[in-house]
C-alpha cells in the first residue's frame, strides 16, 4: 500500500494542483503515524523520502549506550556495531524498519493521514487564492441551494452566496452563471468561506471598473454609490482630467456601457450624477430628476432642507420615498423636501410664532427663518453665541433674545393648558352624549 501511494504521488500532486513537496511530508508525516499505531509512541520513529528509490523509509533512532535502561530509545555498543561498525557511545543510530510489516489497519491509517493532510493543503491553497481577492468581482457557477444560500462553484473552490446578500427581484437555476462581489474570506473547520455579495454597493462600482475604461484607468472616479439593490441605484462620478466628462463616460455611446451594467443586475436602473465638492450642489443633483427651487443648509444638524416647485413634489420623493432615500445615503445628508406652496405655509406659521419674541425685529424672524428657526421653542432652545452668530448682534443681546424666548414659551404653554381646561369644562355635545 505504502509503496502504491509513492508512486502515485506525482498522478496527486498533478490532479490536486500540490507542490510536490508538500505532499511529500504529507507522506512522511502519515508513515510516522501509521509506525507509532504499531509500535508505540515511546519510540524515536522518523520517516524520510528515498528521492533515488522513490518511496518513504522509516527509521527508528536509538542513542548507543554502556548501559541500557530503555530499550525504545537506547542500544549497548556490542549490538549498535553490528549495525554500524563506526559507532561510538552517545551517538544516534538510526536502524531502517520494514514498512511492508506495518499491516493492513497501519497502511488505512497512512491513507487516512494522507487525504486529510489533502485536503488541508487544499483548504491552505484555496484560502491563499482568495485572500487578496476580497472587493474584487468574481464569476462562477450555480452548483447547489443550501437553506437559502446559493453555493457557487469557482473552479477547484466554492462560494457561498447568503440570502441576505441576494437581491429578493433575482432567482437563479442550477447551472447559471453568477457574477457576484467577494465580501470577505474566513478560514474555517471545514473549508476557507468565500463570501459573496449581490446588493453590496461595491458590485455596481467594479462592474463600471469592467465596462468603463477611464474608470479602470482612475481618470473617471466613483465617488459614492447607494442601492436598494434590484429596483435603483445612484452613483456620483468625478473626472481628473477637465476634457473627460465623468458622467458620459460611465453612459456610453448610446447608453452603451451603462446598460451593460444594467444587463448584469438584471434591470436594476442606474442614476450617474456629477460629484461636487459643495454639499449643496451635490445634494441638488443627487435629487435628481427633480429640480430644486432653494437649500437650506443646517450644518450643526447635517440636515438639508430642500424646497422644489409643486408639480416636482412627488418626483423628488420617488416611489415609496425611493429618490430622496438613495440620495440621502449618496450624500451622506439628511435631507428634507417641502413643496413651495407647503414651505410658504410653514414660513408663515414661523413668522407669526417668532413675532412673539420680544426684540426680534423683521430682518432677524426671516433671518432666523432661513436658518431653519421656526419656533419660538426653538429660539429658546437655542444658545447665545449660535444667535449672535446668525444675527450678527452681540452676545449680550443674544441672550437677551433667547430669554425673551424662553418667556414666550412659557406663555404658550400656559395658553394652551387654559385652552385644555376650557374645553373639559364645556357640556358634552350631542353627538358624544
Amino acid at each position: 500500500m505504502i509503496s502504491q501511494l509513492a508512486r502515485e504521488l506525482e498522478a496527486v500532486a498533478r490532479e490536486k494542483n500540490i507542490p510536490r513537496d508538500s505532499l511529500i511530508d504529507v507522506l512522511q508525516q502519515a508513515m510516522e503515524a501509521a509506525a507509532r499505531k504499531k509500535y508505540g509512541m515511546q519510540k524515536d520513529l522518523e520517516a524520510q523520502w528515498n528521492d533515488e528509490l522513490g518511496e518513504v523509509e522509516l527509521f527508528e533512532f536509538k542513542t548507543v549506550t554502556e548501559d541500557v535502561e530503555d530499550d525504545d530509545l537506547e542500544i549497548d555498543l556490542a549490538n549498535a556495531r553490528k549495525l554500524d561498525p563506526e559507532c561510538e557511545i552517545g551517538d544516534s543510530l538510526g536502524i531502517k524498519l520494514d514498512v511492508e510489516g506495518l499491516g493492513r489497519i497501519a497502511a488505512q491509517t497512512a491513507k487516512q493521514v494522507i487525504i486529510q493532510k489533502i485536503r488541508d493543503a487544499e483548504r491552505e491553497m484555496t484560502f491563499s487564492e482568495f485572500k487578496d481577492r476580497k472587493g474584487e468581482i468574481i464569476t462562477g457557477m450555480v452548483r447547489r441551494f443550501e437553506k437559502g444560500n446559493i453555493i457557487v462553484e469557482l473552479g477547484r473552490a466554492e462560494a457561498i452566496l447568503p440570502k441576505r446578500e441576494q437581491v429578493p427581484t433575482e432567482t437563479y437555476r442550477q447551472g447559471d452563471r453568477i457574477q457576484a462581489y467577494v465580501v470577505d474570506i474566513t478560514r474555517s473547520t471545514k473549508t476557507p468561506q468565500v463570501i459573496l455579495s449581490r446588493t453590496h454597493p461595491g458590485l455596481i462600482m467594479k462592474l463600471f471598473e469592467l465596462e468603463v475604461p477611464e474608470v479602470a484607468e482612475g481618470i473617471v472616479r466613483i465617488e459614492a454609490c447607494a442601492r436598494e439593490p434590484g429596483f435603483r441605484a445612484k452613483i456620483a462620478v468625478s473626472s481628473n482630467d477637465s476634457d473627460v466628462d465623468p458622467v458620459g463616460a460611465c453612459v456610453g455611446m448610446k447608453g452603451s456601457r451603462v446598460q451593460a451594467v444594467v444587463q448584469e443586475l438584471r434591470g436594476e436602473a442606474i442614476d450617474i450624477i456629477p460629484f461636487h465638492a459643495d454639499p449643496a450642489r451635490f445634494v441638488v443633483h443627487a435629487i435628481a430628476p427633480a429640480h430644486v427651487s432653494r437649500v437650506y443648509i443646517d450644518e450643526h444638524a447635517h440636515s438639508m432642507e430642500l424646497i422644489v416647485p409643486d408639480d416636482q413634489l412627488s418626483k423628488a420623493i420617488g416611489r415609496r420615498g425611493q429618490n430622496v432615500r438613495l440620495a440621502a445615503q449618496l450624500t451622506g445628508w439628511r435631507i428634507d423636501i417641502y413643496s413651495e406652496s407647503r414651505h410658504a405655509d410653514m414660513a408663515d406659521q414661523a413668522r407669526r410664532e417668532l413675532g412673539l419674541v420680544e426684540n426680534l425685529d423683521e430682518d432677524m424672524i426671516e433671518h432666523l427663518i432661513r436658518h431653519g428657526f421656526r419656533s419660538v421653542r426653538e429660539v429658546a432652545d437655542a444658545e447665545a453665541y449660535d444667535l449672535a452668530g446668525i444675527l450678527g448682534i452681540d452676545e449680550a443681546f443674544a441672550q437677551a433674545v433667547v430669554d425673551a424666548g424662553e418667556r414666550a414659551l412659557e406663555g404658550l404653554i400656559l395658553e394652551e393648558a387654559e385652552r385644555r381646561k376650557g374645553a373639559a369644562d364645556l357640556p358634552p355635545s350631542a353627538d358624544e352624549i
